[in-house]
């Protein structure tokens, strides 16, 4: 505990002297988010932040050192975002590659691999984006129909591609392809190629709340060389077991969306005080909102107490393989209700789309832009689906 504490205290001066001051103010929108890439655009700080951090490894604190991470424990990261929040800093850099690719590369990838991608993908070089769902293969992802066909020392790529998240400012993608077509699950291949690849088109899809996170991608006889060179493969793990990837990929994305649920920081209720006014105690003066948003506060703080037994459970290879599903369900859905119940306090106000007073119209975007949580990474309904028979035992009947 004693070298716990004195990390702790190495951390917090570390932090305090060396985050700039640009990147511990609030974040407004998605643009104050710091993707990296190739073709990157960078607000003050945001570039010197990134570069800070992956220097110390610090932008995947848990990874390998020989990877780019910073070598840290379960409990030195955890210290690590503890004192970060407390310092209000931001993240120094958001990434598919992060995320999901990451984990899963670690997991599944050669040496040559891991040494190849991970440290780009720590410094903040490549932005990823992920080629899973298609227009006829949704829920059930393993139906899949983009194919890769052996060329000799390349794949040719067909197919489409929909709801890939950025694909139209990622540089990489990692894509679901169908090498045999004989086998559903054991016929899917795992690739790693260019987006500036020829062939390779995007298309943006614009939500409902007016932004355009999500495209369409079209792949048109994409060549994609198995070798990229020093033994590293363009295939992940072994040709037609990709779906064993994906299926880890996917643990780590849901786990990465249950997360929008625990994001608000913060009492609901001291938010929104001075807005709708306080009673003589100083407390929000509207009971039945002030007890709605309670609630909402303590779902949160339930949530954020088992995302950390889930990680640590996950760490020490004890996690059940469902429970990403049942941590995707709960976390959307706590979000989903939050938003709507900041749309409730905010009155009529909250309701205009386009005025630099409501930034843009941010509180109804932000709302609308949840219903997409419950939909993207497995539906609620299929969380469910997945909780009900692999951790609760139910007949399908």
């Amino acid at each position: 505990m004693s070298d716990l504490e004195t990390f702790r205290k190495e951390t917090a001066a570390w932090l305090e002297a060396n985050c700039p001051p640009e990147m511990r103010q609030p974040m407004v929108d998605e643009s104050d988010a710091c993707w990296g890439g190739r073709n990157p655009t960078y607000k003050p700080g945001q570039k010197e932040w990134m570069d800070i951090m992956a220097e110390k490894g610090w932008t995947v604190p848990d990874w390998p050192k020989e990877y780019g991470g910073g070598g840290l424990s379960r409990a030195e990261t955890k210290i690590l975002q503890q004192e970060m929040a407390r310092l209000k800093c931001r993240s120094p850099l958001s990434s598919f590659g992060i995320w999901m690719l990451g984990p899963a590369l670690l997991h599944f990838g050669t040496e040559e691999q891991k040494k190849h991608f991970l440290p780009q993908i720590a410094r903040g070089e490549i932005r990823w984006c992920q080629g899973y769902s298609e227009p006829g293969s949704g829920s059930d992802l393993a139906s899949l129909q983009t194919s890769a066909v052996d060329q000799g020392d390349h794949y040719i790529v067909n197919g489409q591609k929909i709801w890939t998240s950025y694909a139209d400012k990622a540089d990489w993608i990692f894509c679901l392809t169908r090498t045999d077509k004989s086998e559903k699950h054991k016929g899917i291949t795992f690739l790693l190629f260019d987006m500036a690849s020829e062939g390779v088109t995007t298309k943006p899809i614009k939500l409902i709340s007016g932004a355009s996170p999500f495209c369409e991608t079209f792949f048109d006889d994409v060549k994609v060389p198995k070798s990229y060179g020093e033994g590293v493969s363009s295939v992940v793990f072994e040709e037609n077991r990709g779906w064993d990837v994906a299926k880890y990929l996917l643990g780590h994305e849901r786990s990465m969306i249950s997360g929008e649920g625990s994001s608000g920081g913060g009492s609901l209720g001291a938010k929104f005080a001075d807005q709708v006014g306080r009673d003589d105690m100083g407390r929000l003066d509207d009971p039945m909102l002030r007890a709605q948003m309670a609630d909402i506060d303590i779902e949160l703080l339930a949530f954020r107490a088992m995302a950390e037994r889930f990680g640590d459970t996950f760490k020490a290879g004890l996690c059940h393989p469902a429970q990403p599903n049942m941590m995707k369900y709960a976390g959307t859905e706590i979000n989903k209700r939050r938003h709507e119940l900041i749309m409730s306090a905010g009155g009529s106000q909250v309701l205009e789309w386009e005025s630099e007073a409501t930034n843009g119209g941010l509180t109804a975007r932000s709302w609308l832009r949840t219903k997409a949580n419950s939909i993207e990474g497995g539906t609620s309904e299929v969380m469910l689906n997945v909780v009900s028979k692999q951790i609760l035992q139910l007949p399908n009947t």
